[in-house]
């Protein structure tokens, strides 16, 4: 799930522990890992979410958090730090470092999602062709970045950090102008998520969604 919160914590499931404890949308326990399995569980709106120990748990929330890419929100700052062209925006250049950045201890933050179950699985699915990255440097340091599950026109977001302010907005606003997708999946609502144009939806409109564009 993407984690749009800047610029250390993880707001999806900040307290990964007690969001467990009150499943919001847990549908089964179980499975695999595997491309097969991740390619049709997303399919389906579904994502795997679980602590390290625990067994594979699958959730598909409702309401969903979602981003349509003509509602993004860009802020003056985040234009005025385009303009200034001080970071290097790139995609798939380095996706390993991007989800192992991810995984990394937060400052606030107890623990992370991201087990190394998790992070094996989804560098399968990047070799697959099916998760995608998009990094940002200053010079040759990577300050920022995110990465996710690319299924026809629809990006289902994973997580995504910053080591300096703004940068995963940045990579965020590559997300949009792209210009290869019409829904960005965020999953869990935030006060951020909401501040950068993102809205939830039922459970129904999210299918049609996934209907039409995956």
């Amino acid at each position: 799930m993407i984690s749009w919160l800047e610029p250390t914590a993880d707001p999806h499931f900040p307290d990964t522990e007690s969001a467990l404890a009150e499943p919001p949308g847990l549908l089964a326990a179980g499975g695999k890992l595997s491309v097969e399995w991740l390619v049709v569980a997303y399919r389906q709106g579904i994502f795997p979410w679980f602590n390290e120990g625990q067994p594979i748990l699958w959730w598909a929330p409702a309401p969903r958090m979602v981003l349509y890419p003509q509602d993004f929100h860009t802020s003056k700052s985040l234009r005025k730090l385009q303009r200034q062209q001080r970071y290097r925006v790139s995609e798939d250049r380095d996706f390993n470092a991007v989800i192992e950045a991810c995984a990394g201890e937060r400052s606030g933050q107890r623990g992370t999602w991201i087990n190394s179950q998790m992070v094996e699985a989804y560098m399968t699915m990047h070799r697959a062709g099916f998760a995608h990255s998009i990094e940002c440097r200053d010079g040759s340091e990577l300050v920022g970045g995110l990465y996710g599950i690319a299924l026809g026109k629809v990006f289902f977001g994973e997580s995504m950090f910053s080591r300096v302010p703004n940068a995963s907005k940045l990579c965020l606003k590559q997300l949009v102008d792209c210009g290869r997708y019409e829904l960005i999946d965020c999953q869990m609502p935030t006060t951020h998520l909401h501040s950068l144009g993102a809205s939830e939806i039922s459970r129904e409109e999210f299918e049609a969604a996934l209907n039409r564009w995956v």
